[in-house]
């Protein structure tokens, strides 16, 4: 049976032991690692999928509603999957810094924020794309976030007038194969895997973690997940005060 702390000081000490006697470190986390940053996650009470839209945002974020309500899709983009005013939160500034230090080999994430990225980490397995990029559908060019929000209705490449689409995967489209082969190979090779704000139930991501060889593997969510048995350090604790060493 794992080994489960609550208390938030305690779990911070006893991670900070763990990670330096690790060897390789990799991140596996989830929306409770933006949530921490303000960002709203899905399933939560306060949620998207407790918020009264038009259309559920399961249906508003699927790759047919992207196909046949394009405007309404960019409208639901725009102002509820874009958050520029979002700042990494201490786990994202500490992963950052475990990677500088040559702890951290990598971070695998499902989320699109690009928080990690603004936090310091350099090798970042987005599994489900991020919103900083928006590629043209037909000729490739790429726009950021900040530009898609300056542009109204459906955008339109500025090169060759094609319609723009954000790089995130949305419901019915499959992952990037060579994002999964590298977050496969970093999860394959780590000493210690640290899963981080998520329920472990949204496939196929959540079944990268069957790939995990390593001997140290520490779930770090306030909700239990369906991992918890399997890992040798539970701490069931806010993430940011969790890193907060």
């Amino acid at each position: 049976m794992a080994y489960t702390i609550t208390d938030e000081r305690e779990a911070a000490q006893e991670l900070k032991s763990r990670v330096e006697r690790a060897g390789k470190v990799v991140f596996f986390g989830g929306a409770g690692v933006s949530t921490a940053s303000g960002i709203p996650d899905f399933r939560s009470p306060d949620g998207l999928y407790h918020q009264r839209f038009a259309y559920p945002p399961e249906t508003m974020l699927s790759h047919s509603f992207y196909e046949t309500h394009t405007k309404e899709f960019f409208d639901f983009y725009r102002t509820r999957m874009i958050a520029l005013d979002a700042q990494p939160c201490q786990a994202h500034r500490k992963l950052a810094e475990l990677e500088a230090q040559g702890k951290v080999s990598a971070v695998v994430t499902q989320n699109i924020d690009g928080l990690h990225q603004l936090a310091g980490s350099r090798r970042v397995w987005e599994l489900h794309g991020s919103v900083h990029r928006n590629i043209c559908r037909r000729c490739g060019a790429v726009y950021s976030a900040e530009w898609v929000l300056d542009t109204t209705g459906v955008p339109h490449c500025e090169r060759c007038g094609g319609e723009v689409k954000p790089d995130v995967v949305l419901y019915e489209e499959g992952l990037d194969e060579r994002v999964i082969e590298g977050a496969v190979r970093a999860i394959a090779t780590a000493d210690m895997l640290i899963i981080g704000g998520t329920s472990l139930v949204v496939y196929p991501a959540a079944g990268l973690v069957r790939y995990f060889r390593g001997n140290q593997l520490v779930i770090c969510n306030l909700q239990p997940t369906p991992q918890d048995s399997s890992a040798d350090l539970v701490l069931a604790c806010d993430i940011a005060k969790t890193f907060d060493w």
